[in-house]
Parts: structure tokens; sequence; C-alpha cells
């Protein structure tokens, strides 16, 4: 599914990541464990297309990002961090546009759009301007929009910010039903207790440095991952 082959990136002389190499499979919850500053989010930029990749490659279902980023795009979704988008759209009206980047079929669309909005309590704000809304609120509506095309991969950065705790277990869940269809999810968090439940595979990254990757009870063994990632992470 995605294949990260010996990614670099610098700021000037401060190296942010540096030679990362990985493989998320088909039906892979990856998380991706680090510090701040630790290159998860210049990462995720990267897969994203947000960044331009100037060393190594990375390439979903063998398309490379860096010289087909288009084609890559269509089959992912991302959320970021912070979610800030259109203040003068309602949140349905969002919805719709990100579906209509995306040709998601009229039916399809209104379909998911009713069944995402429920779960995430959002029906009836779906009209009110993004402007109104709480940073929690505008999460739900990034990650409807998501969840609405349909996307083969999805990329989240920080997910779980700014969720309570009803949307988070929502959306761990359908983390969950996307990724026994096939599909892949690559997400960073601070959240230990998370990946540990969540993931069945887990990457950890040091100043830009992978030091440990692979499937969670290998990661972890007999101790928890909390213990592993502050040894590994001195």
């Amino acid at each position: 599914m995605l294949e990260i082959r010996n990614y670099s990136k610098s700021y000037g002389n401060k190296v942010a990541v540096k030679n990362l190499t990985l493989t998320i499979e088909n039906g892979d919850i990856y998380g991706f464990i680090g510090h701040n500053g630790a290159g998860k989010t210049t990462t995720i930029k990267a897969i994203t297309g947000i960044m331009p990749i100037e060393q190594g490659d990375i390439l979903l279902d063998g398309v490379s990002v860096k010289r087909s980023p288009t084609e890559c795009k269509k089959k992912m979704a991302y959320i970021p961090d912070t979610p800030d988008i259109y203040e003068s759209m309602s949140g349905l009206k969002f919805i719709k546009f990100i579906c209509d980047i995306y040709e998601v079929p009229v039916k399809t669309r209104e379909n998911n759009i009713k069944k995402y909005a429920e779960s995430f309590e959002m029906l009836g704000d779906l009209t009110a301007p993004i402007s109104s809304y709480s940073h929690g609120m505008r999460q739900k509506i990034n990650i409807i929009a998501a969840l609405a095309h349909e996307p083969k991969l999805m990329v989240l950065d920080e997910p779980f910010v700014g969720l309570d705790p009803k949307a988070a277990h929502i959306l761990k869940e359908y983390m969950r039903q996307m990724c026994s269809t096939g599909a892949s999810i690559f997400f960073s968090t601070h959240v230990l207790e998370v990946a540990e439940k969540l993931c069945n595979k887990i990457a950890i990254i040091k100043s830009g440095e992978l030091i440990r990757s692979g499937p969670i009870a290998e990661v972890r063994g007999d101790s928890s991952l909390e213990d592993i990632f502050l040894e590994l992470s001195e």
C-alpha cells in the first residue's frame, strides 16, 4: 500500500528526517510515535504531497508521490493536527466540496454524510457556519469529509486531539472497519495507550531517525509500549 523509501528532509543544517524506510501494508493500522520535533509531521506532509520530496521517495500502490502526486492523492485522505478549514462555509458545504474534488457519486455521498454525521452527532450542526464551530466540531467535520470519499489510505496527524471520549471511540471503530476492508491507516500520536490498543504495527522515531518498527507485539515484547518508548527515547 504505502512505501517510504530512504526519505530524508533537512531544514538548513538541521536534519528533520534521515533515511526513513517503512512499509504500510493493506489492512494495517500503523502508529507513528515520537517526541515533538522527532520528524512525524514532516514525514506525514511528504506522504500527502504537501511538502516536496527532495531525497528518497514515497509510493502509494507502487506510484511515486514525487512524480505523480495527483494520482496518489486521489486514493488518500489527510486529517491534520489543526483543523484549519474554510470558516465561510457551512460544515455540509465543506464536506460536499471535498466529495466534489474526489468525484464521489451523489447517492454515495448522501448516504455517507448522513451515516458519519449521525455517528459523530453533527447532523444538526451541518448547516451552521464553520466559524461557529468549536475545535472538536471542526475536527469532526474533517473526519466526516475524509471518510465520505472512502479512501484507500488515511493519514492522520494526532487525530484524537480535541475529540471528546465518545467521538474518539467512534473514530477508532471506523478506523478498524476501514482496515478490515483492506484500506490502510498511518497516524501519529502521543497517546501511547491508544497506539497500544489500536495499532497492529508501530514505528518509533527519534530526532529524525527510525529506532524501532514492526508488529506491536514484537516491538513491545514483554514490556509496555510506554516503557519501550521511554527507554528508546533517552
